[in-house]
């Protein structure tokens, strides 16, 4: 247990449906201002649930945690060696032995004698008696003696109780992702249960005639639904609970059933295609009958129309029904707002000053972002900007981030690349 109450299992209040609306005047959104709006308009829309720590991995602390027992619980040998009070000075020294020794998982019941020395192992809990441990290798033994030369400072090769954590101290942050290390740190520290957030889960829908799914017969004029299978997985790769809505066709009715459906078994929604402002647009259309439609026309490059409202509830992310487009949508406005909706805090991707192993001139207005790969310490980018070219985001292994001013990128200028796995791939 960790200590305090157990949370009981309600979950915030809706989100309102006008939580995307933008400022009066707003026409063209810049990058950073629509990444403001969501991080200021979005909060944790799940609950809150004790588990096991064995069965936390992956998730979302919803509540501090505090150390139940210190690490270590009490001072303790770090090496294999002889154990004894004092430092020692230059010389040469020997020092009688104590008849047992100490081992981890079975202490010395006894005090040391000072000016003598008792045999210890890795990780003993030290006896009254001992604050100082010489390695074995620097020891000679002989008829129930050890000589050693000194040297060696008081406290040497020991750990103070505590040193790592204290009891009472918080042991990790509400809002981490609990990481197999945090395990180890939680049960160091005698915690069996944590508070977590329910896991997000995060419906997927794919909308348009065009689409029939891999495997199907395509007709002419048809393609296959890309989309879906990477929109699923990357939602799983970034720690949530994807929900396959499957495809709809270009019909209002199937389409607002769909949405239905996909608002009573998820918390966010995730739709392709359908979400400009065209006659076949029908994501936008049934948003903006609901009242809760925000269309947020992004300077950025691919993917600039965004689609945004509420639909029974639920918050609605309309992508672009460009896989390109989508997959960088996702990437720089739906991970973050999903990690905030999850209770884990808004992340910005880390990304890294890289030498431009390409040339490019850009004019301002838009943030551009570019598939790119490191090969020799230099960001390579794919060989064409076509957001068609759906192959180039196999062969990336993440985005260079071109900012909105105008640019003009030789060979070895710093560019910004973000790797994939700064969005948890």
């Amino acid at each position: 247990m960790t200590g305090s109450p157990k949370k009981p299992d309600i979950a915030p209040p809706p989100l309102r449906n006008d939580c995307f609306a933008l400022p009066a005047g707003v026409d063209w959104t810049p990058v950073d201002d629509a990444l403001a709006l969501l991080r200021a308009r979005l909060r944790p829309v799940t609950n809150v649930q004790t588990v096991p720590v064995f069965e936390a991995a992956g998730r979302v602390l919803g509540g501090e945690v505090t150390a139940l027992r210190s690490n270590p619980p009490q001072p303790n040998t770090a090496v294999d060696g002889y154990g004894f009070s004092g430092a020692v000075a230059e010389g040469s020294h020997v020092l009688p032995l104590v008849q047992g020794r100490a081992a981890a998982g079975s202490p010395f019941d006894g005090t040391v004698p000072a000016g003598q020395a008792l045999r210890v192992l890795t990780g003993a809990a030290l006896p009254d008696g001992v604050d100082t441990v010489i390695l074995e290798e620097d020891v000679t033994v002989q008829d129930g003696h050890i000589a050693f030369r000194g040297p060696l400072k008081q406290g040497a090769n020991t750990r103070r109780a505590g040193e790592d954590v204290l009891a009472g101290d918080v042991a990790l942050p509400a809002g981490r992702r609990l990481a197999p290390a945090d395990l180890a740190l939680l049960s160091a520290v005698g915690v069996s249960e944590v508070p977590v957030r329910s896991t997000l889960r995060v419906a997927v829908l794919s909308t348009g005639d065009e689409l029939v799914d891999p495997g199907e017969a395509a007709g002419v004029g048809q393609i296959f639904d890309a989309n879906r299978p990477m929109l699923l997985s990357l939602i799983k790769r970034m720690g949530f609970q994807p929900v396959d809505m499957g495809r709809v066709p270009d019909d209002r009715g199937a389409l607002h059933a769909r949405l239905d459906l996909a608002a009573e078994k998820a918390d966010v929604i995730l739709t392709s295609g359908g979400a400009s402002a065209g006659d076949e647009d029908h994501v936008s259309a049934l948003l903006r009958e609901a009242g809760a439609m925000q269309q947020w026309r992004i300077a950025l490059k691919p993917g600039r129309p965004l689609a945004l409202g509420m639909w029974d509830g639920a918050p609605v992310f309309g992508l672009p029904g460009n896989p390109v487009a989508a997959m960088v949508c996702t990437l720089i406005f739906a991970r973050p707002a999903l990690g905030l909706m999850v209770g884990e805090g808004w992340s910005d991707p880390q990304g890294f000053d890289l030498p431009a192993a390409f040339e490019k001139r850009k004019k301002p207005g838009r943030r551009e972002y570019l598939r790119a790969r490191v090969r020799d310490g230099q960001a390579e980018v794919f060989q064409s900007e076509g957001s068609g070219r759906i192959s180039g985001l196999s062969w990336a292994e993440g985005l260079v981030e071109i900012e909105d001013g105008e640019r003009h990128i030789k060979p070895g200028d710093p560019v910004r690349f973000i790797p994939y796995s700064s969005f948890g791939l």
